[in-house]
């Protein structure tokens, strides 16, 4: 049922409240034979077992994270405004402490963990002889991280809200897609996880909205 009222809460501009009442609590699956000694400990106390698409989500959310931690970085040195500058810090503290968090998740289950260093350098470009995975939602291409890496006082600004927009919905829109799978988003740590990334990027979409009309208004 949490995982029905999280989707609901993603979906609360297009009348979710009548949803909620029609939704009905997610089937457990059953244990399959190949889990995990951790699965199964998880399995054997009653909790849903985390599934293959938690697995996948967060580490992808890793490099998503990642490249929003470089963008924040630049902001001191590439001649932001105030404003600016304290959401930037505050994204980069806030993504750094998650990755970490999604780190030790994966670890502590025996997953793979990627370096936090894995993506946001080349994203979205080519490397010889290199099978690169689909890019994810909202991430820079290439071009566009070089572009934002170019660009100095009120362009800075301009590009870095204008893109950090698009990455935190890129984030959202995985978050809807986890909950959209069959079991998935139901291990505890996720379900939060999740939860957090929904309302904390969602406001700070609202608030660099702001920011960027107010930067356009004042622009000559």
């Amino acid at each position: 049922m949490r995982k029905a009222l999280l989707a609901c809460a993603l979906a609360s501009m297009a009348g979710c409240s009548a949803a909620t009442q029609q939704s009905r609590p997610p089937a457990v699956r059953p244990i399959s034979a190949g889990l995990t000694p951790a699965q199964q400990a998880r399995a054997d106390s009653g909790r849903p077992p985390y599934t293959t698409a938690d697995v996948k989500f967060m580490q992808g959310m890793i490099g998503h994270h990642a490249q929003a931690i470089v963008m924040a970085g630049w902001a001191p040195g590439h001649g932001a405004r105030a404003d600016v500058r304290i959401l930037a810090e505050r994204i980069g503290v806030a993504q750094t402490d998650e990755i970490l968090m999604m780190q030790r998740w994966l670890r502590d289950r025996r997953e793979m963990v990627p370096s936090a260093d894995a993506h946001h350098e080349h994203a979205g470009m080519d490397m010889p002889g290199m099978a690169m995975p689909p890019m994810m939602p909202g991430m820079l291409t290439a071009e566009q991280f070089a572009q934002l890496d170019a660009a100095r006082g009120p362009e800075f600004d301009r590009l870095f809200l204008t893109f950090m927009i698009g990455h935190h919905q890129g984030a959202v829109t995985m978050v809807k897609q986890l909950l959209a799978v069959p079991g998935a988003g139901q291990d505890d740590d996720v379900f939060r996880f999740v939860a957090d990334v929904n309302v904390d990027q969602t406001t700070e979409i609202d608030r660099m909205r702001d920011m960027l009309s107010t930067l356009q208004r004042n622009q000559p």
